[in-house]
This record gives structure tokens, C-alpha cells and sequence, in this order.
């Protein structure tokens, strides 16, 4: 008996189809490559960080730096301890910008940099944690915020340069430790200069708002920064950063807090945030309305749509274990009839299979692969079995 030709199935995607699948993924590069240029694009304007002299950013010290360098003075960036001690010389002043978050073996460290090298040594905002160690005899207390205040001492930089933008640290002084302290806020000094050896003496800046690019016109801002910071001819700027090897030399676990540390606050808050959203959204995707149920359609559908909208809900998941089921299962139940196997067993191979034998017993189909097989490795392999059943189901009929 000759069987019928098999019909085939195109799965060639339309141009609507692969727009529609690929407009996701475009998006998403679109939206990278925009965020990259426009990263590069702030990235080139000489955005550093706050006290970087290289940064022109409001709360950047470009401005300072560049006043500097137009009086003779040499300025040197450093990010790293090892960088800061061998940069620093007898005629240098060193600057630290946040000595707080140096760990105990790094301030060990500079202190022996201040006592052996550095000419003169500015602390900004150096509070408890640093103080013991970089500066003896000198003790933190509450901070303020900063605000134009007045010098009221006899330090030569102070009263040159007049009022200006201080706050921040207060210092307490101990009795035997001869300072001067100026710019007092509700009493307590926010400068304070620690004499040293010979000519060496140690700075302590409450706050850094004297150093600001937005700040440095204002009242005696500039005068005292570039009196303060230009009194030698090389000028060490230390950044303390997360590259320097050193912090991991620290003999406890403080490392974790000086990491949170150097992170600025709107980042943590932000994490927060998408932590919270990241929950809500795990939340809603993952509700459960209870079991499915059956119902009634509102409106009659016709038979192919109906089937056309589950295979393409199949298709979509990549079912094809559940679709080969479906019309395994619905061939044998239309088989059985016709073979004089009863309903209830046509999905019996040792039922279903003797009498299709019986039926063809010249057909090149193998049976029980086609009604009993493995689900199929691919779509095109899915079709294939479709057509394969639907030959078989028409050879039956026809015999």
C-alpha cells in the first residue's frame, strides 16, 4: 500500500517575529552603550573624588593645587603609604586627606614618615581614631558644622588670612602640649599647629571646606590654604585609597569597616533600595493564586485557533515533551476504534501494538517508536512526528 506524502512545516521566523524577539536584547546594548559613552563623557571632564587636586568638581582641590604650583610649589599625588614615604623629604609638607581611615598599622607607619621626613604635616579632620597616634596630646571632641569663623590667635598664617570657612573637629589641647589653636567654635579650637622638632610642626584642620574649588574665594579661604600648604617647596598630597596593600597588613578585623567607610553614603542607600525592590519584585513574580481550575470559555473559539494557541504556548516554553504527549496520546485514542481495542486501553502497548501489527503488517513505520518513543530532541524532529502520526492514523483508516 502506498502511503500518502507527508506534509512539512515551515519554521522560518518572520521579520516581525525576530524584531519582536530581538528588540529586548537591543534595547538592553542600546542603553549600555549610552551609559558608557556618557561615563566616559564625565570621566574626561577631570571628575577624581573630593580633595583630589586633580578634580575640577565643586568639593574637588584643583583650584588650590594650580595656586600652588603658579608659587613654585611642586605637588605630588599619592594613593599609597609606600608612594607617601618616598615622596615625602625633609623640606616637604604632607598632606593627609582622611587619616581616620588608615588602619593602625598604616598610621604606625606615617607616624614614623611625619617624625622622620616630612617638614610640616596637615591633618584634615583627623578625629579619635587617628589622633592617639598622629598627633600626641591632642584629643578629639564633638564636631560642628563648618562656618566663617574668626582666628583669635597669634599664628602668623591665621591672622594673615583673616576669617574663614572652619569647623568640622574640635580639638582639646592637653595642658603640657605648647599649640596654637585658632578658630574657635562654641569654644573649642577647629586649627590647631603642634610645634615639632626643630622646624616640623603637625596642622590639624577640623574640616576641609578652605581647600573646596567652590569655597576657595570665599573670606580668607585661599590665603590660609596656600600659607598652610605652600610654606615648602614640595607638597605631598595623600589620598588614602582601597589600592594600597598596606591596609591589609592590619593585625584585626577593622578592614571591612574602613571598606564601608570609603563608600559615600548615597551608594549604600541606593543598595538598600534595590535590595528592597529586588524583594518585592521576587515577591509579586512569585505569588501563588491557588490551584488551577477549569471553566467555561465566554465565547466559542474555533477548533484550529484553539489549537494554534497551544502549540504556540508550547513552542514559547519549549515543551516539546508535553506537545509529543499530546498527540501521542490523542492518536492512540482515535487508533483504538478503529483497531477494535477498547478506549480504556489504547494506551496499553500490549493492546495497542498487536493489533496495529495485525492491521499493517507491511508498513516501513516502526509503531511503537512512533506511539510509545522518547520525546523529540528538537522542533524539527517534533513536525516530523507529527507528520509520521498523522500518515500512520490515515494508513490505518485506508486499510
Amino acid at each position: 500500500m502506498n502511503r500518502p506524502a507527508t506534509g512539512t512545516t515551515s519554521l522560518a521566523l518572520t521579520p516581525r517575529q525576530l524584531w519582536s524577539r530581538a528588540r529586548g536584547t537591543l534595547l538592553v546594548l542600546a542603553l549600555v552603550l549610552i551609559g558608557g559613552i556618557v561615563l566616559a563623557t564625565v570621566q574626561s571632564t577631570g571628575s577624581h573624588g573630593a580633595l583630589d587636586p586633580r578634580s575640577a568638581d565643586p568639593h574637588g582641590s584643583r583650584a588650590v593645587a594650580e595656586l600652588l604650583k603658579a608659587r613654585g610649589v611642586t605637588v605630588t599625588v599619592t594613593t599609597t603609604l609606600g608612594e607617601t614615604a618616598a615622596a615625602t623629604t625633609g623640606t616637604s609638607t604632607l598632606l593627609v586627606t582622611t587619616p581616620d581611615l588608615l588602619t593602625e598599622v598604616q598610621q604606625a607607619t606615617l607616624r614614623r614618615v611625619i617624625t622622620g621626613a616630612a617638614s610640616r604635616t596637615v591633618l584634615i579632620g583627623a578625629g579619635s581614631p587617628s589622633l592617639p597616634t598622629l598627633a600626641p596630646g591632642v584629643t578629639g571632641a564633638t564636631s560642628v558644622p563648618a562656618e566663617n569663623l574668626a582666628p583669635s590667635c597669634s599664628l602668623e598664617a591665621a591672622t594673615r588670612a583673616g576669617s574663614a570657612d572652619l569647623g568640622g573637629e574640635r580639638y582639646l589641647v592637653d595642658p603640657g602640649t605648647a599649640a596654637d589653636a585658632c578658630y574657635a567654635a562654641d569654644g573649642l579650637p577647629t586649627l590647631v599647629r603642634v610645634p615639632g622638632p626643630g622646624t616640623t610642626d603637625t596642622v590639624l584642620l577640623g574640616s576641609p571646606d578652605i581647600l573646596y574649588n567652590d569655597r576657595l574665594d570665599q573670606q580668607g579661604n585661599a590665603s590660609l590654604a596656600l600659607q598652610l600648604l605652600g610654606s615648602r617647596p614640595h607638597l605631598v598630597w595623600y589620598l588614602p585609597s582601597l589600592s594600597d596593600t598596606s591596609a591589609a597588613d592590619t593585625p584585626d578585623d577593622d578592614t571591612t569597616g574602613n571598606f564601608l567607610a570609603l563608600i559615600p553614603s548615597g551608594w549604600l542607600w541606593g543598595t538598600l533600595q534595590l535590595a528592597v525592590a529586588a524583594l518585592l519584585a521576587a515577591l509579586w513574580r512569585g505569588r501563588r493564586l491557588g490551584p488551577l481550575v477549569t471553566e467555561r470559555l465566554p465565547v466559542a473559539l474555533r477548533a484550529s485557533e484553539a489549537t494554534e494557541g497551544r502549540a504556540r504556548l508550547y513552542r514559547k516554553a519549549n515543551a516539546r515533551d508535553r506537545a509529543a504527549t499530546v498527540l501521542r496520546t490523542a492518536t492512540r485514542t482515535r487508533l483504538a476504534p478503529a483497531l477494535g481495542v477498547p478506549v480504556q486501553d489504547a494506551h496499553s502497548p500490549e493492546r495497542l501494538l498487536p493489533s496495529l501489527s495485525a492491521r499493517l503488517p507491511e508498513t516501513t513505520a516502526d509503531p511503537k517508536h512512533l506511539l510509545f518513543g522518547p520525546a523529540p530532541a528538537d522542533d524539527i524532529t517534533l513536525i516530523r512526528l507529527a507528520d509520521q502520526l498523522d500518515a500512520l492514523e490515515r494508513e490505518v483508516r485506508t486499510s
